[in-house]
């Protein structure tokens, strides 16, 4: 990577936040955090992430409802987003990709994977990008 890709993390807890920092950081990725969809809508005003990071299960308006909303805004509708969740049944996947996530990425979350994981979500989505 030349430049380094900006990731955005929502979630509200600061351990997930510190542990994907510790992983992704490493990897040559340039990293913000959000911890509510409030932060995430300010953040998103002044940066624009090669990638969204989103948990589920945010205070206030969730994971998904939030991804949502940004699929519906011009600045934000193109950047793609993965869904961060414990939960690992077939319908909350499934929702996760009805929301408009590209993909998701199961709690807790696996410190060796993750950086590849990110690579193929990023490599999919400037796919999605040659292809629209």
């Amino acid at each position: 990577m030349s430049e380094p890709h900006l990731i955005l993390i929502v979630d509200d807890d600061a351990s997930n936040q510190l542990l994907v920092r510790s992983v992704l950081e490493p990897a040559g990725y340039s990293l913000e955090v959000a911890s509510t969809a409030n932060q995430t809508l300010e953040r998103l005003k002044t940066v624009k992430p090669a990638l969204i990071l989103m948990d589920v299960e945010l205070p206030g308006k969730d994971g998904l409802s939030l991804t949502r909303l940004l699929k519906t805004m011009s600045p934000t509708t193109r950047i793609p987003v993965v869904a961060m969740t414990s939960h690992t049944s077939l319908q909350w996947r499934q929702d996760a990709l009805d929301a408009g996530c590209i993909g998701f990425i199961s709690k807790p979350i696996d410190v060796h994977t993750l950086p590849v994981r990110i690579a193929e979500f990023l490599a999919v989505a400037r796919e999605q990008e040659r292809s629209s």
